[in-house]
């Protein structure tokens, strides 16, 4: 195996230590998946350059004409505290002619403005809840024709479930502009007004380029939530690990799926991997209601590379081990041919 020098790209405020000797979970948590990352590649014999990135690109652009990296291993989720300029930051890698892993700008902006991505979905017949937007600053006085309550309101373009709780299931117009109000103050995008799908919370990793692998359909449950609540993956239930041993969440291989509907799901998840243009690798999140329909919630390149967490343990039950997945995100990252070499 070719050893590389890598220049691992991070958020500055989590830059991973070189040892998590004598650390609980907790505090290892919000850096997890930097750390698992960079001591894979330490593990592999790759050369690890890791750089902090807060708001300046100007430490990338140093490291890049001092180190000349092979491969930038992209870990990046927001720049300027916006989602959706994550793909401005690969745009500038292009721009270097600089190899990196995970998803292409195109794809990156295509999917992460979930609005845009609907769209996208419904011109190839792809079924995804219906929705409309509420910009910063406006009010809803009645619903768009043929839309109904209950509605499930979250940003338009923030990852890793930012603004969303349990009172993002709204049952009227003024709970409707209430959650709305929130996701303007509080996360700062615009409001994407859903319909709400009750039912399984499924999910399927793919990656590649051209030549697709995908996962089993994984679902998350959760089997000692209060009666009555919804089962909704919220922004505390992604981050707080004492909550997800309250609620009892737990995820693994979906069961007892209806005849056909694994392969169905597999074969949604390649057209929509395609129809956006992504590449590198992905998460379909996806709900199935009573009557056993599929509905596609989000596409989510660059999902979470956390040893352990679903996408990992997902290809590792198709024959990758973590250390053979992180290698095959810098296979395909040097492999992937951009539109300026094409």
């Amino acid at each position: 195996m070719r050893k590389l020098r890598v220049l691992l790209m991070v958020h500055a405020e989590l830059m991973p230590p070189d040892t998590i000797e004598g650390m609980d979970e907790h505090e290892i948590n919000p850096w997890k998946m930097e750390y698992d990352v960079m001591s894979t590649l330490i593990n592999l014999g790759h050369e690890v350059i890791c750089v902090g990135v807060e708001d300046d690109l100007r430490p990338v652009r140093d490291a890049i004409a001092a180190r000349r990296p092979h491969i930038v291993f992209n870990l990046l989720m927001h720049f300027h505290d916006s989602g959706i300029l994550d793909s401005a930051i690969v745009s500038w890698l292009e721009l270097k002619k600089q190899a990196y892993t995970g998803c292409n700008p195109r794809g990156l902006l295509v999917a992460n403005d979930k609005a845009l991505c609907k769209k996208v979905l419904s011109y190839h017949r792809i079924r995804a809840p219906r929705f409309f937007i509420v910009p910063i600053g406006k009010r809803v006085s009645e619903l768009p024709l043929g839309l109904e309550f209950p509605l499930f309101v979250k940003s338009r373009s923030e990852h890793a479930s930012t603004g969303i709780a349990h009172a993002s299931i709204v049952r009227d117009v003024d709970q409707l502009n209430e959650r709305a109000d929130f996701i303007h103050r509080n996360v700062g995008t615009a409001a994407l007004c859903e319909e709400y799908i009750a039912g399984r919370e499924l999910t399927i990793g793919v990656m590649g380029n051209q030549r697709l692998e995908t996962t089993p359909v994984w679902e998350v449950t959760m089997d000692k939530l209060p009666e009555g609540a919804p089962m909704i993956v919220t922004s505390k239930l992604k981050w707080d690990l004492a909550y997800q041993k309250q609620v009892g969440l737990k995820s693994g291989p979906a069961k007892g799926l209806p005849a056909g509907t694994a392969a169905k799901i597999d074969h949604t998840a390649r057209r929509i991997y395609r129809a956006l243009g992504l590449s590198g690798y992905a998460r379909i999140d996806i709900r199935m209601d009573a009557e056993g329909r599929i509905w596609i919630l989000e596409a989510n390149p660059n999902p979470d590379l956390c040893f352990g967490e679903d996408f990992a343990e997902g290809f590792e039950h198709v024959g990758y081990s973590y250390d053979a997945l992180i290698q095959k995100l810098l296979n395909l990252g040097l492999r992937y041919i951009p539109p300026w070499k094409g």
